[in-house]
């Protein structure tokens, strides 16, 4: 499909329809912008390829991060956006545009709020801190899923009338003589089946296009031009339809590309099941946070288990090979989380002794009683002796039968790279300047996150943006029409 998808001059062609804004893709982001152009009066459309809304969103485990909400205060948390934003720029290893930064931590509570209030999202009542994170800030959705706020958005996506369309592939811009990006134009075919099977429409933006499709994980080709290891040898935990047509029909006009090479890599994901699957609710909200990763081949740790995604992963690739998460009976009844699901597809093992353990790893078990009799040790101490681990109020000793054991092993899972916007969520060209008419939010954008994303931050970005964009998206037009110069 790729090699279809180029750019035309708006003289070449007949428009089928117009709406006012046009959206690309129908996850977090795409949603959140289209609620907000409509709210704002403007006729909206969004076009999504596959045959149900919401993308990649609806398999994440619907997490949000932002400080200072009601939750951590009636926790006795203290949490500033300054905090936010010095976590998010210590993971992402400086290498993330500060003033994008500033605009997610800024605006992350009120973006928490307005799901909460306006969309009616609920949340578990739990706050949690997710490795990279210097304090609890992390907000789950009910059920634990993405699709918990996807459904929340779509109940007002429908009630405001917003024109949605399944089965509709995008298949290039439409560019005025002067650069502005004044449409685009669509095939009328399942995802994956050649473009001239489906009809031929062009459908023209009175006011803006919003790129918002997602980021390239499943995209195997284009991610390993970017970073040659993530081969086919490397699970996603993304969807198929996690491709990079239309992120690369953007660069094709003009569009900077930022920081494409990074991507991250889930360390929480397991090899013995493909995709997401259910081992990183085990290895995220239990393993990491109350266990600890060992080495199969040594019996020891190598990481400080509450370290950010890179860390997690570069640490098991540097390995060289799976490592082996425990955490025991008081972990998983102190986390609140249960792990039924996990046992019931043998992802997770539950064992009654340590020896049992070893002999299904094959782990020395000398060595690993060493390490864990060490680990121990840090609770009297009242900190992590080896990494510096933090030890959360509600941690224990690894000491209470049975053990739960998960293979670990990465997947990609996240590509922080993507379109240079600016604040505006205006798509930027090559040359640092605006490229009339096309906006981006969500993981199709780049340079938010840095060398890499802290956890619970992407559904953060992906609201605060797509909000972003929407509104901008109809504001450019009026500012036109009244003389003004953007």
């Amino acid at each position: 499909m790729d090699d279809r998808v180029r750019s035309v001059s708006e003289k070449s062609v007949q428009w089928d329809e117009a709406a006012d804004v046009v959206i690309i893709g129908s996850g977090f982001a795409g949603l959140s912008a289209a609620i907000e152009a409509r709210e704002a009066g403007a006729s909206v459309v969004v076009i999504e390829k596959m045959n149900a809304v919401g993308g990649n969103s609806v398999i994440s485990d619907g997490g949000i991060a932002a400080p200072g909400t009601d939750l951590q205060i009636s926790r006795g948390i203290t949490d500033t956006a300054d905090r936010m934003a010095a976590d998010m720029l210590a993971a992402g290893c400086g290498l993330n545009d500060p003033a994008l930064v500033r605009v997610v931590a800024d605006q992350a509570k009120e973006i928490f709020d307005w799901s909460r209030e306006a969309l009616g999202v609920e949340y578990l009542d739990r706050v949690d801190q997710f490795g990279g994170h210097s304090v609890a800030r992390c907000y789950t959705a009910k059920h634990v899923t993405g699709a918990t706020i996807i459904n929340k958005q779509m109940e007002r996506v429908n009630a405001l009338g917003v024109d949605i369309r399944l089965h509709t592939l995008f298949t290039g811009f439409v560019r005025q003589t002067d650069g502005r990006v004044a449409g685009i134009a669509t095939c009328d075919a399942a995802a994956g089946r050649p473009v001239d099977t489906g009809q031929q429409r062009h459908l023209k933006a009175e006011r803006g296009i919003i790129l918002a499709a997602g980021g390239f994980s499943s995209d195997i080709a284009f991610r390993a031009a970017q970073h040659p290891r993530l081969n086919e040898m490397i699970d996603s935990t993304n969807k198929p339809f996690a491709t990079a047509e239309v992120m690369k029909a953007a660069i094709r006009i003009g569009a900077a590309p930022v920081q494409l090479s990074h991507i991250q890599l889930g360390p929480w994901a397991s090899p013995d099941e493909k995709g997401y699957g259910v081992g990183p609710a085990f290895a995220e909200y239990i393993l990491f946070q109350y266990g600890v990763l060992i080495d199969p081949a040594t019996g020891s740790r190598f990481v400080n288990e509450m370290a950010d995604r890179k860390t997690l992963s570069d640490a098991m690739l540097t390995m060289g090979h799976p490592c082996v998460g425990i955490a025991d009976a008081a972990a998983v009844e102190g986390s609140g989380w249960s792990i039924d699901s996990c046992l019931k597809r043998g992802i997770v093992r539950a064992f009654d002794g340590l020896k049992e353990l070893v002999a299904c790893y094959q782990i020395p078990q000398a060595p690993l009683e060493k390490t864990i009799e060490h680990f121990n040790e840090g609770f009297t101490a009242g900190r992590d002796l080896e990494f510096g681990k933090p030890l959360l109020s509600q941690a224990l000793p690894i000491s209470h039968p049975p053990f739960y054991g998960m293979r670990l092993w990465p997947k990609v899972h996240y590509t922080m790279g993507g379109l240079r916007i600016n604040s505006r969520a205006e798509v930027i060209d090559l040359d640092g300047r605006m490229i009339p008419g096309l906006y981006a939010a969500g993981e199709i954008t780049g340079g938010i996150h840095g060398a890499s994303r802290l956890g619970s931050c992407a559904i953060t970005d992906c609201l605060v943006f797509g909000r972003i964009a929407g509104k901008n998206a109809v504001e450019v037009r009026e500012h036109k029409r009244i003389g003004k110069v953007e």
